[in-house]
């Protein structure tokens, strides 16, 4: 009897993983008129449960909202009126150019299948895409085309670590994740390196757990400047996984150093309104314009003032926290290092471990410390404790 059980809940976990993610497109935008058009394999729509209308490559579909309800034409012939539409692809490889007529929004390429419905004012439009496409997507969109292949791996595992994770985080929407950075940036199908694939086969399962087995917050940003960064000095608190470290693999990439100039009248101007800094101070004036990080900290000039390095960045639309202040003229001269907040894995310095021969476990495991790789399935098993069930 036990081992039924066991290969009974065995096998139900893996259709679990293998199952699509919604995502929600375009949720950010109030749209009123999508444009679809088939552009490989083609597509059946259905209307309701009233109509279903096969779909050739080329064809142009409009959905637009008119009142509480989705009128469709295709080629310009109206098709009727819907509550529901859905577009179902009718082989495996079918992709649609899809484009936001109202606002206009440029084309993008999606692939699988989608579902309309009308929410709050606007058309509410899903991808029902299966977890390799969406990660293969996203992917591309967060890391860019032409990589190594191990660095796309470490970023397959980032990806689906944080799609398992937050699976709910959309569920009261209807779907599960949306498509903006607040998710995770997922602009078109997977068009350019098709590394990616082999990457996320090659990873298939793999996640990002702690010591705890839980799945990790998988944190990247684009380059950390030399040293990545404490979570508390970006958030409210520390992260076990995610702590500060010397990272010499992006500092010679092309994002690793950056130089601004502020008016001096502007920037003591903010910190006298903001945190009442007392800017007629000779000791704190030379404080302010003599401060250098060797390493990362969470404040300008001393905690004792109170000013977050993060306010500073997001003020004056910095690109990192990392940086040094020296006045020329009337001019505040920033000296800063990387792009991001810091926090967990520098993009750059994986992209240069991976070119230098590193594998995606080496990579994963220099920026997370303390974790584990592990097969989500797995993972699903021990964490229902079945063998107390069993006994």
């Amino acid at each position: 009897m036990r081992v039924i059980l066991v290969i009974i809940f065995l096998v139900s976990v893996t259709p679990y993983y293998a199952q699509s993610i919604r995502i929600g497109l375009y949720d950010n935008y109030s749209t009123k008129s999508f444009l679809f058009i088939p552009k490989k394999g083609g597509y059946t729509l259905f209307g309701d449960s009233l109509v279903s209308i096969h779909l050739n490559v080329g064809n142009n579909v409009q959905c637009k909202l008119e009142g509480d309800s989705i009128s469709v034409r295709i080629d310009k012939k109206f098709a009727g009126s819907f509550n529901r539409v859905l577009f179902q692809q009718d082989s495996l490889d079918s992709y649609v150019e899809l484009k936001s007529l109202n606002p206009s929004i440029k084309a993008h390429e999606f692939r699988d299948n989608f579902e309309m419905s009308v929410s709050k004012g606007k058309l509410s439009l899903v991808n029902d895409v299966s977890l390799a496409n969406y990660l293969a997507g996203v992917i591309e969109s967060e890391g860019g085309s032409g990589r190594h292949l191990e660095y796309y791996k470490v970023q397959a595992l980032i990806s689906r670590t944080y799609a398992l994770k937050n699976l709910r985080r959309h569920e009261s929407e209807g779907f599960n994740l949306c498509d903006a950075v607040h998710c995770q940036a997922y602009h078109n199908m997977r068009k350019y390196s098709i590394t990616i694939d082999q990457a996320v086969e090659e990873t298939k399962s793999e996640v990002f757990v702690d010591s705890n087995y839980n799945l990790i917050g998988t944190y990247f940003h684009a380059n950390c400047g030399g040293q990545t960064s404490d979570a508390s000095y970006v958030w409210k608190n520390s992260i076990k996984y995610c702590e500060p470290h010397i990272d010499t693999f992006c500092i010679d990439t092309k994002q690793a150093k950056w130089n601004v100039s502020i008016p001096r009248s502007e920037w003591e101007r903010y910190l006298l309104h903001k945190f009442g800094l007392d800017i007629n101070n000779e000791y704190i004036m030379d404080q302010m314009y003599s401060f250098k990080q060797k390493n990362r900290l969470a404040f300008y000039i001393h905690p004792s003032f109170g000013i977050p390095l993060r306010d500073l960045r997001q003020k004056f639309r910095l690109k990192s926290t990392f940086f040094d202040v020296s006045l020329n003229n009337n001019m505040v001269v920033i000296d800063g290092r990387g792009f991001g907040h810091g926090v967990g894995l520098c993009q750059e310095g994986a992209m240069s471990m991976a070119e230098m021969g590193h594998n995606y476990r080496q990579i994963g495991l220099f920026y997370f410390s303390g974790i584990r790789i592990m097969d989500y399935n797995k993972l699903l098993f021990f964490s229902e404790k079945v063998y107390d069930e069993l006994d």
